[in-house]
């Protein structure tokens, strides 16, 4: 397991954990001041400022990206379905353009919510059968841009609106069924905010082998947790115990950055430079 006690050369900022803050190019600039030298940026956040001006700030900043945020919500109804190609055939080249690892897949819970518009249903099972089928026709075209795909399980909290995979077996299994041979065009994409109650996580991560792991993202669970969505907490204020399962990742290969990515009303309020450094801190302490 690495030692992240020394520096932080492994933690990368998913961008969402400052996104009340400043825009992209305000957050690559703060990286720079703090030495971060990896993110993960939000499609919203790079189309706020423009494609072309995204990728010339990560480039003059000297950024590596851990991987980018989102594709995925998969779940529509039949009117909906080129749209829902269409805007995660989009994800895929703006991911390349940027230079990102993998695109990070979140895959839509019921379709009403996936994609507002969409005739309501409670068959959560079709659902289901709906991302498999999303992600085999996604993989193709991700296949000719050589974009590595990470399918990331949420809580089973937020399976009827965001996502209706919610274990990392449920993950693996779509990689299984998807990438017999496992190319390593998909994969997952562990954050340990959903993952770390589950009492199959550390066979699972094993299941799932170097070639398969292809995000790990931390941050901390509250007690209580006063909003499922927007009160995660910083590394060490909460009750997981992050060691353990990077350690896990870890022994199988994974040797990639540690995202750190907190949706946090309470970490949105304070100011950048501060969320920055309690970060660096936490990474190397706790992480």
């Amino acid at each position: 397991m690495r030692d992240f006690s020394v520096d932080h050369r492994w933690l990368s900022l998913n961008t969402a954990t400052v996104r009340k803050q400043g825009n992209f190019v305000e957050i690559i600039d703060a990286c720079a001041r703090h030495g971060i030298r990896a993110i993960d940026p939000w499609r919203d956040q790079v189309a706020s400022v423009g494609l072309d001006r995204a990728v010339r700030a990560v480039r003059d900043a000297g950024l590596e990206l851990s991987g980018y945020c989102r594709g995925g919500m998969f779940v529509a109804d039949a009117a909906h379905r080129i749209e829902v190609r269409d805007d995660n055939r989009r994800a895929i080249d703006e991911a390349k353009a940027l230079g990102a690892p993998c695109v990070v897949l979140v895959a839509g819970g019921l379709p009403q919510y996936s994609r507002p518009g969409s005739a309501a249903s409670r068959d959560i099972a079709a659902a289901r059968t709906q991302v498999h089928d999303a992600i085999a026709e996604m993989m193709e075209y991700a296949r000719q841009a050589n974009m590595p795909l990470a399918i990331e399980p949420l809580h089973p909290a937020y399976a009827a609106d965001r996502a209706c995979v919610n274990t990392t077996k449920q993950a693996l299994d779509l990689c299984d069924q998807l990438d017999t041979k496992r190319t390593g065009m998909l994969g997952v994409a562990l954050d340990v905010y959903h993952i770390w109650w589950d009492p199959e996580l550390m066979p699972q991560i094993a299941r799932a082998g170097k070639d398969r792991l292809l995000a790990f993202h931390v941050c901390d669970w509250l007690v209580p947790t006063k909003d499922i969505l927007n009160d995660r907490g910083m590394m060490g204020d909460g009750v997981i115990d992050i060691k353990p399962i990077r350690a896990a990742v870890e022994a199988q290969g994974f040797a990639g950055y540690s995202e750190i990515e907190i949706f946090s009303q309470d970490w949105w309020g304070r100011p950048m430079d501060e969320v920055l450094k309690t970060c660096i801190e936490r990474h190397r302490s706790v992480v």
